[in-house]
């Protein structure tokens, strides 16, 4: 029996059309998801457990535990560590940024998720704006509740973190955190409660969109300077300056100051009470260890507000540097990167007057 011509028509400008659209059918962004454990990748006994243990499960997990990723971007993973947070290190984020650079240099990589602790989350995301040599989307998110738990918030996190690593609207906006539906800047954001799932907070400087299960609406552009546009690098990539946190307080004493000059550090962050400030001796302290050759820097405990120069503390006699908008943590990655480029103080001040 022999087919009709008009169905042998009619089938053959189906099939093409069907490899036409298929043809033009949008490519997925292509997103690499760089695992560092964390909470986000924690397991506990069961659901309601409070304990856990952090890094406990793989990237690959992670990504299988949210199918629908498969529907927004081409996505894969490595794992870069398997830590909790409170032990991120220099080593990690020498080894994070080099990866991340090598990533977003490519052209089959569109942008960069990374899974990360919320303990160390906001110092991370800062050192990789100060250093990530790309306009591309690198954003990191976390969770305040293990995978295993009842009500995780971590699948959900990723998926909104891939989505922005897809978005082209992302790119040029610095690294970027993505948590609880909310998109903050690496520059503005803090964690300001332990067990709270809306633990994050950009403070005055608000934040710079917002997700609903991919779909994501922006509100500014950080003015601070970030990637592409920073002057500051990892250098040769083996190690970082040592740069301590002093937490200042009611009866401070000057010892720890002392203290971590002798054991090598090369720069100190105070963490001041209010405006920055601490105790006379204290304050006397600095100036003997700047003196040495130890470039301090005054920021706050208060984890809010800015910095300025001069206004307590006299910072051009004692020799000091102001934060600005810094909290310590930041305050110390930025120090411990400007300490690769220049000891001079006010070298060093530019650098936190600008990033």
């Amino acid at each position: 029996m022999k087919t009709p011509l008009r169905i042998l028509g009619a089938l053959g400008a189906t099939l093409l059309l069907a490899s036409s659209t298929f043809a033009q059918a949008p490519k997925r962004p292509k997103i690499v998801i760089l695992a560092t454990g964390g909470t986000i990748a924690g397991a506990a006994l069961s659901p309601t457990d409070p304990g856990y243990k952090s890094g406990a499960v793989g990237v690959d997990i992670l990504i299988n535990a949210v199918p629908d990723l498969k529907k927004i971007a081409d996505v894969t993973g490595e794992q870069i560590a398997s830590i909790g947070s409170q032990d991120m290190n220099d080593e990690v984020w020498l080894k994070l940024a080099k990866r991340a650079n090598e990533l977003l240099a490519s052209p089959n990589v569109d942008g960069i998720a990374i899974t990360h602790g919320t303990d160390t989350l906001e110092e991370t995301s800062y050192f990789l704006d100060l250093v990530v040599k790309s306009d591309k989307p690198v954003v990191l998110t976390g969770s305040m509740r293990p995978s295993t738990a009842m009500s995780a918030d971590g699948p959900l996190n990723i998926y909104n973190a891939v989505a922005i690593a897809a978005d082209p609207k992302a790119r040029g906006r610095g690294v970027l955190v993505a948590v609880d539906d909310d998109i903050h800047s690496a520059h503005d954001i803090v964690k300001t409660h332990t067990t709270d799932v809306a633990t994050f907070s950009s403070g005055e400087a608000g934040l710079i969109g917002v997700a609903l299960f991919g779909a994501n609406i922006w509100y500014r552009t950080p003015a601070a300077i970030h990637t592409r546009a920073s002057e500051l690098s990892v250098g040769d990539g083996k190690s970082l300056p040592r740069v301590d946190i002093i937490y200042a307080h009611a009866n401070m004493s000057p010892d720890l100051i002392t203290a971590a000059a002798q054991n090598g550090a090369k720069g100190l962050v105070i963490a001041g009470v209010g405006d920055g400030n601490m105790t006379a001796p204290a304050l006397e302290a600095v100036k003997k260890v700047i003196k040495q050759g130890v470039v301090v820097v005054r920021s706050s405990r208060t984890n809010g507000g800015i910095i300025r120069r001069n206004i307590e503390v006299n910072d051009d006699q004692v020799g000091t540097v102001a934060s600005m908008e810094l909290n310590p943590g930041k305050a110390r990655a930025l120090l411990q990167l400007a300490l690769l480029k220049s000891s001079d103080a006010k070298k060093i001040q530019d650098y936190f007057d600008r990033y």
